[in-house]
């Protein structure tokens, strides 16, 4: 609050009293000079909550408070995968336990396209991912995720598409 802020708040005896280099606009100047820092806080709040203004180090809060504290705060995700997540998290939520949602969550923190999610019919409760060969470096983390976001109650398995599987499918 600036000083003329504060001294309109003050009792009219009060304000009468504030002179320059006086005590009470001494005191005036001390509480301006006191408020600034939460003042400039405040003015920037809602950098806080955007996952790509906040500060690093709130990311994992901001995960947690989306429900996505299971993918954003424990993988080891780039910092922009991570913020993509939480910006993302709400339609994340709303396709979690299906192949769509599966899918998009692998996609949000690798990067990764072109992931094919299968349910053989020959097993049931089991979810096949398959990922291209261009993505097998991400093989670990990737099976991750899909232990993560796969429905409940299924198994999974994550494999690596080769050419050969490519060129059959065509």
């Amino acid at each position: 609050m600036r000083h003329q802020a504060i001294e309109r708040l003050l009792p009219a005896v009060y304000q009468r009293a504030v002179v320059p280099g006086g005590v009470l606009a001494t005191v005036l100047d001390v509480m301006e000079a006191m408020h600034a820092p939460s003042e400039e806080l405040l003015a920037a709040v809602d950098d806080l909550f955007d996952p790509y203004r906040t500060p690093d180090g709130l990311v994992p809060f901001l995960a947690g408070w989306t429900a996505l504290d299971h993918l954003a705060a424990d993988l080891p995700l780039q910092a922009g995968r991570r913020r993509d997540l939480v910006a993302s998290s709400a339609s994340l939520a709303q396709w979690r336990g299906t192949a769509a949602g599966l899918r998009a969550a692998i996609h949000m923190a690798t990067g990764v396209e072109d992931v094919r999610i299968d349910e053989p019919a020959d097993r049931p409760f089991h979810v096949v991912v398959r990922i291209p060969a261009s993505a097998s470096g991400q093989l670990g983390l990737i099976r991750r995720i899909a232990e993560l976001e796969k429905p409940a109650a299924t198994t999974c398995e994550v494999l690596v598409q080769s050419e050969i599987d490519d060129n059959r499918e065509e």
